[in-house]
């Protein structure tokens, strides 16, 4: 089952999602649902959360989540889930999600479970970071004049990471979406959105725009899921298949699906640990942590960064303890502002016909300047190559061309980056680690591993 579409714009919403009942234990267990729910969190122990906490659990930070609503009141969550405020313009409650959408990606962040011990149901990465709410579409339908106001709104409202588990085609550089990014980069907020669903190339916005870490999603072997999009842009990679979350559309109070929506949440939730240990941090410097941090395992990446993987899969634990320099406080993304950058990040063809007019008008004007200058080049060029003439008949040395000349510009230097990134070295792609005792080579825990030396 592939995500509803409405329109330009859709959620990415997981793929697949099921109800999580007791009743799928069938016959075998007599544990209560929320037990099961639990242990069916594979990423819990892949990334070793209880290893991660002990650095950090996101305290102090707020992430904004834009999308469906989220509901304070579901077990896993409350407490967790501040005000927020619903800009679909139907005046509503920002925690009343129908859906369950906003409140999976929450709790997926924070959620900090329930019961004795808070045992039992979802667990997030971030477990004492707040939520703020902005309910931006009721169901997947998503309007970027109303999620723009959201996150300028999330702005204001001190959310330091914004999480944008959806997609709309129309927010465009010169959209307003696009400008209420930009507000955020301009004051320090890590924004993070999924590339999208459908397994193609190319990726969707907003996690297209410039400055945004745009997200794809792995499977249980840590491989890219089929239905991730690629290609240029793609900045990190992380868990977002057969991943159980809160659900309040669901009787039971939970789901599981696939996509790259939990792989945002849950770069989202990693941005927020960082943010909570290293708050001296810029944005982009957090960024630089998770990049710097990332790992590719034994995947043969021929350039970084991989249309696939990005800078590599996240690796929380290695991004708090690794030893690595804060780098420029722009960090490695472009932020640009969209009305200066309409081709970073986006097709030839996603140039609106204001943008094409702009350029054509650019071009125009500047073949004259480059009609005159050709004209006085050649005039030039023909009185050196006279003088030189000249002088190799009288017997003349020492002329133009006569020692070694410059070599041409960029020789002997790599290709650059796709446009929007700054070459920054990463880890190998292979570090040669061995897998942990008693675990399948087929199955790499990249957390696990001891995080490689700084400067690999």
């Amino acid at each position: 089952m592939r995500s509803k579409e409405l329109g330009f714009k859709r959620a990415w919403s997981t793929t697949g999602v099921v109800a999580l009942t007791g009743a799928l234990l069938l016959t075998s267990a007599p544990t209560a649902s929320a037990d099961y729910i639990r242990d069916k969190q594979w990423v819990i122990d892949v990334i070793n959360f209880e290893k991660v906490w002990k650095e950090s659990q996101g305290q102090g930070v707020t992430v904004a989540v834009v999308d469906t609503g989220v509901d304070g009141t579901h077990p896993d969550l409350v407490g967790q889930v501040l005000k927020g405020k619903d800009v679909t313009g139907g005046g509503g409650d920002p925690q009343d999600d129908t859906d369950g959408h906003g409140t999976g990606m929450a709790s997926l962040i924070a959620g900090h479970g329930h019961g004795v011990n808070n045992s039992s149901g979802v667990v997030g990465l971030a477990p004492k970071a707040k939520i703020l709410p902005i309910k931006a579409a009721v169901r997947d339908d998503y309007d970027d004049d109303q999620w723009a106001e959201g996150v300028r709104y999330a702005v204001d409202r001190g959310a330091k990471v914004i999480n944008l588990s959806f997609a709309d085609s129309l927010a465009h550089p010169d959209s307003e979406g696009a400008a209420a990014i930009e507000y955020a980069l301009q004051r320090d907020v890590v924004v993070v959105s999924g590339t999208g669903n459908d397994g193609s190339e190319g990726l969707e916005y907003p996690a297209k725009l410039p400055g945004v870490v745009a997200v794809g999603a792995v499977d249980e072997s840590l491989k890219v899921w089929g239905n991730s999009n690629y290609g240029p842009g793609v900045t990190l990679t992380a868990p977002g298949v057969n991943i159980a979350r809160a659900d309040t559309s669901h009787s039971s109070g939970y789901a599981e699906g696939s996509g790259v929506s939990d792989a945002t949440a849950y770069v989202s939730a990693t941005a927020a640990l960082v943010r909570a240990k290293y708050p001296d941090l810029t944005a982009g410097q957090v960024i630089n942590r998770l990049i710097k941090s990332a790992t590719f395992l034994d995947r043969d990446v021929k350039k970084v960064p991989d249309e696939e993987y990005g800078y590599g899969l996240i690796r929380p634990y290695s991004a708090l303890t690794m030893d690595i320099p804060k780098g420029p406080k722009q960090g490695p993304l472009a932020q640009s502002s969209p009305s200066t950058s309409t081709n970073s990040g986006a097709a030839p063809d996603d140039n609106d016909s204001t943008s094409q007019a702009k350029k054509k008008k650019k071009s125009s004007s500047g073949s004259t300047l480059l009609i005159a200058g050709i004209a006085a080049a050649v005039l030039v060029i023909g009185g050196i190559l006279f003088a030189v003439l000249r002088s190799r008949r009288n017997g003349g040395n020492g002329g133009p061309g006569s020692g070694g000349g410059t070599p041409p510009h960029g020789t002997g230097y790599p290709p650059q980056p796709p446009t929007g990134y700054q070459q920054y070295p990463n880890t190998p792609p292979n570090q040669g680690y061995p897998a942990p005792p008693g675990q399948s080579p087929q199955h790499p825990n990249p957390y696990a591993q001891q995080p490689p030396h700084q400067g690999q």
